[in-house]
């Protein structure tokens, strides 16, 4: 009995360890804490045992990395994930997405279509793939994937500004200020106002994107493209300093530094 009872103990301390852990590591990541974030979710993913959780971790760790700028890590620490647990969708979602980073777009699509067999109705898969289609000139087959996210959701934000970013790549912005503004008056959203400033910055009007740029941050402080795009106004209107302190934001928010190399390039060196 009081074996039994040493072992019940053993086990409840050392589940309430790992969720204490597991916490922690959270908290970095909400704080964008990615250095902590990488250091606790390394911990977790090397102790675990669970497959299925072990994935998780090295997923979240990969991300972590990514934010760092570590995409050699980050896609070791994603291959990790996939070997831990070869049916879990949002891996496929990561590694999908690097590769599109490191502008290998067939590697991309390699591991879209293989995330799409295991999910389905994955809408990051298709999403993603419809922005691969649209940079590749495959307009057809990137509006076919809005499409077949709204058939299975029809309520998809993401999906529904997909279709509006389409015309407005393909210099349709009149079209894409139309849905916009169809959009915002449905469901008046931080995601919606930022696309609808956008479309205004490729019209040169940038009082107009300034406008819903900042209303977007309002709605939501946290929303990182916002920032992008304000600062891609900025820079415009020769406010470079300005420009630069939100390129910074966006990034504090989440935003990859990588992605915003060519951005950075016009910001003074301290």
């Amino acid at each position: 009995m009081k074996k039994t009872l040493l072992v019940v103990t053993s086990l409840c301390f050392s589940l309430n360890f790992y969720a204490q852990d597991k916490k922690l590591a959270e908290d970095c990541f909400k704080k964008a804490d990615y250095k902590c974030a990488e250091e606790q979710y390394s911990k977790l993913a090397e102790k675990e045992q669970i497959q299925k959780f072990q994935s998780e971790y090295y997923n979240n760790l990969g991300t972590a990395q990514r934010r760092l700028g570590k995409a050699a890590l980050a896609f070791k620490s994603y291959e990790s994930a996939l070997k831990a647990n070869p049916m879990s969708a949002p891996v496929y979602v990561n590694l999908a997405s690097l590769h599109n980073q490191k502008g290998n777009k067939v590697k991309a699509l390699e591991y879209i279509e293989k995330g799409l067999q295991i999910e389905p109705e994955n809408i990051d898969l298709y999403l993603m793939r419809s922005k691969i289609y649209d940079s590749q000139g495959k307009k057809d087959l990137a509006i076919k994937d809005l499409n077949q996210i709204l058939g299975f959701a029809p309520d998809n934000i993401f999906a529904k500004t997909g279709l509006a970013n389409l015309k407005k790549n393909n210099g349709d912005l009149e079209g894409a200020l139309k849905d916009y503004h169809k959009l915002i008056a449905e469901k008046p959203e931080s995601l919606l106002y930022n696309g609808r400033a956008d479309v205004y910055f490729k019209m040169k009007k940038y009082k107009e994107s300034l406008v819903d740029v900042n209303k977007a941050i309002s709605i939501d402080p946290k929303f990182a493209q916002s920032y992008v795009t304000k600062a891609l106004v900025l820079f415009d209107t020769a406010k470079p300093k300005e420009a630069c302190e939100n390129l910074d934001k966006a990034v504090i928010m989440g935003y990859e530094k990588a992605v915003l190399a060519d951005y950075y390039a016009k910001c003074a060196k301290k």
